[in-house]
């Protein structure tokens, strides 16, 4: 890894980012073919919260977060922060005086791989965090790391710039290249759940409207009447 911090990459439209929250994390992934997803570990510290902006790539050390404290000045309004470290780390990199100078810039959430601590602190301002853990354990600024590079998440990458996604459901990155595709496709997801459930509300089966019951023929499902 080369120690460097690259600055002002080219970032998502912040209108198509902003659709693509509105739609959420689950709707998304379906309508790209099930990708983009950066898997269960990434869990909110809080409920209800649905956000989407452009990704700040930070890469730590495991125990030292110096290289988020460098990633703050790469960050403007609109951003989402996305940390993670060169191996597994579930120490508390990210707290509450991060995100107060985060949301003075405009930065719309955290998202990492590590621990975060000041959670009561984070949710009563209102600055939204996913993580794969909680925890008061301090750190060091000692190691030095990388900013706005691809790193990966659960066995997706995440470039600087690209539009990521949280809300309830998790995370979810979608490549800058891919935002508008994944709006286009996002919508025609929408009205197509929406036409199911019209149909499930007027009582139609789920087995019938997916055509599954032909799937459990195929697969020989018998329907045996169940005796007095």
């Amino acid at each position: 890894m080369k120690p460097v911090i690259v600055t002002d990459p080219p970032r998502a439209d912040l209108a198509d980012v902003d659709a693509l929250a509105e739609l959420g994390v689950a709707t998304v992934h379906e309508a790209l073919g099930r990708t983009c997803y950066l898997g269960p570990d990434l869990r909110p510290i809080q409920q209800g919260a649905r956000v989407g902006g452009t990704a700040v790539t930070v890469l730590c050390w495991p125990g030292d977060n110096l290289m988020i404290h460098a990633a703050v000045e790469q960050c403007r309004a609109g951003d989402i922060m996305v940390v993670t470290t060169t191996s597994p780390c579930t120490d508390g990199l990210f707290g509450e005086l991060f995100a107060t100078a985060l949301a003075h810039r405009g930065v719309r959430g955290v998202v990492t791989t590590t621990g975060v601590r000041d959670v009561a602190d984070l949710r009563a301002m209102g600055f939204p965090a996913w993580s794969a853990a909680v925890s008061a354990q301090g750190t060091v600024k000692a190691t030095a790391g990388a900013v706005n590079v691809p790193i990966v998440i659960g066995g997706q990458v995440v470039h600087p710039g690209d539009a990521v996604l949280a809300d309830d459901d998790g995370v979810a990155c979608v490549p800058r290249e891919r935002v508008g595709e994944a709006v286009t496709a996002g919508r025609a997801r929408v009205a197509k759940e929406e036409a199911t459930r019209e149909a499930f509300r007027a009582g139609e089966l789920g087995l019938d409207r997916y055509g599954l019951r032909a799937t459990l023929a195929a697969l020989g499902v018998e329907y045996v009447k169940a005796r007095p």
